[in-house]
């Protein structure tokens, strides 16, 4: 079978979004009166005289119209481009039945695992179930599935064979090439293949979803849109691939699983065709099949960051949900996001790699519209929680030199030191804030995004007016590391860089009469930390009083730099090799050093010590760590354990028959390491 001929995709038109100056939609466009939400049910359906709609929306995440939710933010924007839009939110993935509660979609299904990657949103860096869904009322666990684009998908195709079933969102995005799976241990093809979705939409998805609902409204089949930026479909064995200067192929799902060199290999090209200006479309083979990766979208422009955060939103859970509240929502449900993407480029960090290295601001008077209407709403308290993005201080910043941001290929504006051509001035941010918190109605606006450190400490107006008006008390900030090795690794700046922006923070709060602490941020386990690195964290906390109350653990997440390195122990663009703890046991003791003053800890920081030689930072020195004698604390929690393993012993042992009691129920083998499991999915050298 033949396709349809391929173009150089790099080189398309940019796709309108709708507006007073977009593209006439298929359905004529409804007033924009006070927003309802989009329904959730048949009889909301109904309600609105539909007899059909165009597309279900279906994802993992409760239903929230508020513009930091992803299936909010698109639906909308196909309801204003003319489109009827129903949500399917959290169905049951048991049967295909929830897929047929509208009946059969005019246009397709879009599918998203919802804002996070599922297997993320389940389970803990050491692979625990976590207690807790921010996403789902009442933070309930067991709303979604693991994987739940492949489940979402294979249901959507088995309620309405031949409907196009599109995939996008985190999960799918990151997954879209051969990647590996941290909680199965191993190299997983796209999740193009395994899902059989027609298409997958990677990236922010503004641009993308609007354009398949007006293709495919005007007759065109899902695979004439294979030409579309910022898509990945999958070709048989019979199909044509592409060959041509603008292609580039990638090592094969086989070599990539099989072979460590291949798959850094794989990550070092798949990160160079990240610029939308210059990348080249990518091709990985899997068995006789192949997928394609066409360049990424073009980033949006102003006017177009305008017109989709100035369509109207309730702002609120959907009403079905009774008043639970979804933790997620309850955290930025008084938030203004003003820009999107990041150029930070750190190697653990998902956002680059989702959302672009392009920053792409909403302009003044679109922002100041937004607080307008929160302030106009009875509930509202005066308190703006965060007005920011993924980095609350690159607004308005790109490269001064177009011609050159063209042609770009670094991964990082601001590593290993910022670029001269970067624009840096933080002049339209300070104007905003200003802006915002003059504003009637409004008494407080905080800055609860993570903010560059190495751009802040540059303008002294903008720290001013931070430290002043815009911190209550603590600013969360991200450091990471102190080690020159991990910080590296990291794509971070050195530790000389945090410590000259506390003293720039605590120079500003003096001077505005407040006594204000940074929070700092560590993460544990990352590739390049060893036991030596984490315990000169230890001291560094130490030394400058620094205690904190949460620490983060690496996990390796899709199509990250930093997940190559933790799979392979390589830099992909080195190919050194890379330390990494891979163990649970020397993970937990990297976890125990960021926490050393917690009594608990005490024994895990002890070996951790003796492990390294390191026995001179035990005692009651000033620099000791921990004490010679372990604290009453340290011994409870030994006693519990050991009364817990034991505990579970025994019960292992009745159910399989052994002394001690009849075998009852299934056998451990059936049981499985996790809930609903059939097979063990650790192996016996790991337990």
């Amino acid at each position: 079978m033949s396709t349809a001929p391929f173009t150089n995709t790099s080189l398309l038109p940019i796709v309108t979004l709708p507006g007073d100056a977009g593209p006439i939609a298929p359905r004529a466009r409804l007033p924009r009166l006070t927003p309802t939400p989009l329904p959730m049910s048949r009889k909301e359906m109904e309600a609105r005289g539909w007899d059909e709609v165009d597309v279900v929306f279906v994802s993992g995440d409760a239903y929230v119209d508020h513009p930091s939710f992803a299936m909010a933010l698109l639906g909308r924007l196909l309801e204003d481009a003319g489109f009827r839009v129903a949500i399917l939110s959290q169905p049951d993935w048991h049967s295909a039945d929830a897929w047929k509660t509208f009946g059969k979609p005019r246009l397709f299904f879009a599918i998203s695992a919802g804002n996070m990657d599922s297997m993320i949103n389940h389970y803990t860096a050491n692979k625990k179930v976590r207690n807790d869904d921010a996403y789902s009322p009442g933070g309930k666990i067991g709303r979604r599935p693991d994987r739940a684009t492949l489940a979402y998908c294979q249901r959507a195709r088995e309620a309405y064979p031949g409907v196009p079933v599109v995939a996008g969102g985190v999960e799918a995005s990151l997954r879209r090439l051969a990647h590996y799976d941290y909680w199965s241990d191993k190299v997983r093809r796209s999740i193009i293949l395994d899902s059989k979705a027609d298409l997958l939409v990677y990236g922010m998805g503004e641009r993308g979803i609007i354009e398949v609902a007006e293709r495919l409204a005007a007759g065109q089949t899902i695979r004439e849109l294979r030409d579309m930026r910022g898509v990945v479909y999958r070709l048989g064995a019979s199909e044509t691939v592409p060959e041509d200067p603008q292609t580039l192929r990638l090592p094969s799902f086989e070599e990539a699983s099989t072979n460590r060199f291949a798959f850094a290999e794989m990550t070092k090209i798949a990160h160079n065709e990240t610029n939308p200006y210059n990348a080249k479309r990518l091709v990985q083979y899997c068995g006789r099949e192949a997928i394609v990766v066409n360049p990424p979208q073009l980033p949006l422009a102003q006017g177009e960051m305008d017109r989709v955060y100035g369509i109207p939103f309730t702002r609120k859970p959907h009403p079905s949900y009774g008043g639970q509240k979804i933790p997620a929502y309850e955290v930025v449900k008084d938030s203004v996001q003003i820009m999107r993407g990041c150029f930070g480029g750190c190697t653990f960090c998902s956002i680059t790699a989702h959302e672009g290295r392009i920053i792409q601001s909403r302009s003044n008077e679109n922002v100041m519209a937004e607080v307008r209407q929160m302030a106009a709403d009875p509930e509202f308290k005066g308190v703006i929680s965060d007005i920011g993005g993924p980095t609350a201080n690159m607004y308005e910043m790109r490269c001064t030199r177009p011609e050159v941001e063209a042609k770009c290929r670094r991964l990082s504006c601001v590593h290993p030191k910022i670029c001269k051509l970067l624009g840096t001035d933080h002049g339209p941010l300070v104007q905003l804030m200003r802006d915002v918190r003059e504003e009637k109605g409004v008494r407080k606006v905080f800055v609860a995004s993570g903010i560059r450190m190495d751009l802040a400490r540059r303008d002294p107006e903008y720290m001013k007016e931070l430290a002043t008006h815009h911190v209550g008390g603590h600013l969360k900030v991200a450091p990471e590391h102190t080690d020159p090795h991990t910080l590296e690794m990291m794509k971070k700046p050195g530790p000389e860089d945090f410590l000259e922006f506390d003293a720039a923070f605590k120079k500003a709060s003096n001077a505005a009469g407040k006594k204000q602490f940074l929070v700092p941020y560590y993460i544990a386990s990352h590739p390049g930390s060893d036991l030596p690195a984490m315990i000169d964290l230890a001291l560094f906390l130490k030394r400058n009083s620094y205690r904190p109350d949460q620490v983060q653990d690496f996990i390796p997440s899709p199509f990250d730099i930093a997940a190559c390195m933790y799979h392979t122990g390589l830099d992909p663009f080195t190919k050194k090799e890379v330390y990494t703890a891979k163990h649970l046991r020397d993970r937990k003791l990297q976890r125990a050093l960021l926490q050393f003053f917690k009594p608990e800890n005490y024994f895990e920081v002890r070996q951790a010590l003796e492990q390294a030689n390191r026995q001179d930072l035990i005692g009651d020195g000033c620099d000791c760590l921990i004490g010679s004698r372990p604290p009453k604390e340290a011994l409870d929690k030994r006693r519990l354990k050991a009364n817990e393993n034991l505990r579970e012993q025994r019960e292992g042992d009745h159910i399989r028959g052994k002394p001690g009691g009849e075998a009852k129920g299934k056998s451990s083998q059936e049981t499985g390491y996790r809930p609903h499991r059939k097979t063990h999915n650790r192996r016996d050298g790991k337990r």
